[in-house]
């Protein structure tokens, strides 16, 4: 099976992060490929930053659909343009905060989730209420270290750290979510220091779409994702017309 992992920002060296962690988590028989869209952001961490990764996203969805691709993941913690894709898409489409977000409510009795930026807590707490998780999450906190710092910063890994540990004591949470793609490879190595689980959204997500694909599953079109209904566009729109 073809999985294809759209990292919805433009910035290829975290893509490049992006396929490691996801190729390490799938089976033998599972080709995972991830890609930048040709237009967007750099990174997102705005509602107009994610607003502007949709366009980027769809056309990804719709060149997968030409490619052959089985399924796909969407590696942005805002979940941008996710109802938008399974319109398109044939196979199963999932994004890491919600993938995120389902496993850790396995692991325990409450999950705290530490991002990027506080400006980015909001969203994360509307997934929340979007996922029913309102129960499980205990807790929404935020490291301030911005999406393309996490890789250059050398404190990076510290503060991350003790951003998962202080919302361990303060939430009295059982599993920590990652809220940033950028920081899938930071797994292993927190829940070790902080002994309890911690889950990241890129292999979550991947593992998701891959366990789909072998029941055989995909999105529903019987009512609202179904197909698009066929109309016209305008100006830089128009390539998006189906």
């Amino acid at each position: 099976m073809k999985i294809k992992v759209i990292n919805p920002n433009t910035t290829w060296a975290m893509t490049a992060k992006i396929e490691e962690c996801a190729r390490a988590a799938v089976g033998p028989g599972t080709f995972v490929e991830a890609v930048s869209p040709a237009m967007g952001p750099a990174s997102i961490e705005s509602h107009y930053d994610e607003a502007l990764s949709v366009p980027g996203i769809l056309a990804e969805i719709a060149g997968g659909e030409m490619d052959g691709v089985d399924g796909y993941v969407i590696a942005c913690f805002g979940d941008p343009g996710l109802d938008a894709a399974r319109e398109l898409a044939t196979g199963p489409v999932v994004a890491i905060a919600e993938a995120a977000m389902h496993y850790a409510s396995f692991l325990g009795r409450g999950f705290s989730i530490v991002t990027t930026l506080g400006r980015t807590r909001g969203r994360a707490a509307d997934l929340v209420d979007s996922y029913g998780m309102q129960r499980s999450c205990l807790g929404i906190h935020s490291c301030e270290i911005p999406v393309l710092d996490l890789d250059h910063n050398p404190d990076a890994r510290k503060i991350i750290f003790e951003s998962c540990f202080d919302a361990l004591e303060r939430d009295d949470s059982d599993v920590i979510v990652l809220g940033c793609a950028g920081m899938a490879d930071l797994c292993r190595e927190l829940s070790e220091k902080l002994g309890v689980p911690v889950v990241d959204g890129v292999t979550a997500a991947v593992t998701m779409v891959e366990s789909l694909l072998t029941l055989g599953l995909s999105t529903s079109t019987r009512n609202e994702f179904a197909p698009p209904i066929p109309k016209s566009y305008k100006g830089i729109m128009t390539s998006y017309a189906l």
